[in-house]
């Protein structure tokens, strides 16, 4: 997917500092929601980098954990990852539907960058999300990253949550600026953009996701899964 002797343009310097972590509380009912990270094939600011264009055009995106050896900046080679992660949350039956917005945790892993090894997520409270789009050329029109969302969490008796009532925030350890995978709220079913890439540029961000709670569903595990896909012109 991804050749040896990888270039790059610039490179921007961010300090090293390392993130805490956080717990999950416990209580009346949990949902779970599985996020795919995902490596695409040719076809298929905050951190933000340009790339010197080289051959093969070649995209690259990972949600949660992926795989790399080495890292970008060393001529490392993106492969493809199957883990699905999750982000989940259990509400305690003292704040159901308080309006008080839950904090979500993940059981990814991925704390560091795969382009230069940096620490720039904190697990378990942020889900790392980034990649990149680099052509054999010229500059073209940036990729675009979507998510596919289904209408709802379902637990085993077939109660409904909306995904709309899951929402995130961005941001990124040393980051300032603007997010290339901003601030967001699913929508309830559909397909929706969260994020672009300019051609021949690395983007990454990390997601602090939340349940709203604004409502009193019935009881149990709520789950879902939304598929991200990044798609190159």
């Amino acid at each position: 997917m991804h050749p040896a002797n990888s270039p790059l343009a610039s490179r921007r310097a961010r300090p090293r500092r390392d993130g805490g972590r956080a717990g999950r509380s416990s209580g009346w009912y949990g949902m779970l929601l599985g996020a795919a990270a995902l490596a695409a094939a040719p076809a298929a600011s905050a951190y933000t980098v340009t790339l010197t264009p080289a051959a093969p055009l070649t995209v690259f995106l990972q949600v949660g954990v992926g795989t790399f050896t080495k890292n970008y900046i060393s001529n490392g080679n993106p492969g493809n990852n199957n883990t699905v992660n999750q982000v989940s949350t259990t509400v305690p039956s003292t704040a159901v539907g308080n309006g008080a917005a839950q904090a979500m945790t993940t059981d990814s892993t991925q704390a560091q960058s795969f382009y230069d090894s940096f620490t720039f997520c904190t697990v378990p409270s942020q889900l790392y999300i980034g990649g990149f789009y680099r052509t054999a050329g010229g500059s073209t029109a940036a990729a675009r990253v979507t998510a596919t969302v289904p209408a709802a969490l379902v637990n085993a008796s077939g109660a409904t949550i909306p995904f709309s009532k899951i929402q995130w925030t961005s941001s990124g350890i040393g980051d300032s600026g603007t997010e290339p995978f901003p601030a967001g709220t699913f929508v309830a079913g559909g397909v929706q953009t969260v994020g672009t890439m300019a051609s021949n540029s690395w983007n990454e961000s990390c997601w602090n996701f939340s349940y709203v709670n604004d409502i009193v569903p019935a009881s149990g595990t709520f789950t879902g899964r939304v598929t991200y896909t990044l798609s190159a012109p």
